[in-house]
């Protein structure tokens, strides 16, 4: 079987306070989709730059994954003219 290679480009940085992720998805045919993610200190908190990249990160990542899911399902409807049935 040939392997394939995806990668996911992720950028971080501090606006206004908040800690952005920018999760970019470098595929063959997928390099349009890209996920984005917030966090924010809660000023009750300690500041812990690393907890907002990850957590920022984190909500990246599921953004991007809920549009490789959302892609997917249109390329089989398209595929195949049926609506898709993706299950967990």
């Amino acid at each position: 079987m040939q392997e394939k290679g995806w990668s996911v480009n992720i950028v971080i940085d501090e606006h206004e306070g908040r800690t952005r992720a920018k999760a970019q998805l470098q595929a063959e045919n997928r390099s349009d989709l890209v996920g984005f993610g917030v966090a924010k200190l809660n000023p009750a908190d300690s500041d812990v730059p690393m907890i907002g990249d990850e957590l920022a990160t984190a909500r990246a990542l599921a953004d991007l994954a809920h549009q490789l899911i959302e892609a997917t399902a249109a390329d089989i409807e398209k595929i195949t003219k049926q609506p898709p049935h993706l299950h967990a």
